[in-house]
């Protein structure tokens, strides 16, 4: 595989992002199957650029199941939905370490934002009860942003 089926992948990704982001807005939920389908084509993309079976695939599948099970308990406690904490764990398994922690302060920063600007809606709104947060969004669009990256900047490093 080369650099089309790179760029065909990263556009299938992209479309599932953004699909699930609009998805999280209009329901407050993402489908199970857009993010396995996140997920089932993360192993394309490391055949893809050539990511060796050890130490790379594996150390990105502990990537993914590591950011799933940490978010996971933050589901547990009602900070996440099940959706967000899926479309995690299926985006890790796309990013190398510094990327995804990256992907994770971007991330929080939009979460936060999203967060504020709902809160400050249902003030003025006077509404009673607490904001569903569509925190796909934030994740979508963090993940968008690294995807576009390596196409809209093409200065060295």
């Amino acid at each position: 595989m080369g650099d089309f089926s790179v760029l065909v992948l990263f556009g299938l990704l992209g479309l599932l992002l953004v699909s699930a982001g609009i998805e999280d807005v209009r329901i407050r939920e993402i489908a199970d199957w857009k993010n396995g389908a996140i997920a089932l084509l993360a192993p394309l993309f490391w055949l893809a650029i050539g990511l060796p079976l050890w130490p790379g695939m594996a150390l990105q599948l502990a990537l993914g199941i590591g950011v799933f099970a940490l978010f996971a308990v933050a589901f547990h406690f009602g900070m996440m939905g099940g959706g967000d904490v899926k479309m995690l764990g299926a985006l890790a398994l796309w990013l190398p370490f510094d990327v995804l922690m990256f992907v994770l302060i971007v991330m929080s920063l939009l979460g936060g934002a999203i967060t504020l600007a709902m809160l400050i809606e249902g003030k003025l709104r006077r509404c009673k009860n607490a904001p569903e947060i569509p925190y796909g969004v934030a994740i979508a669009l963090a993940g968008l942003m690294v995807l576009g990256e390596p196409i809209l900047n093409q200065f060295p490093r």
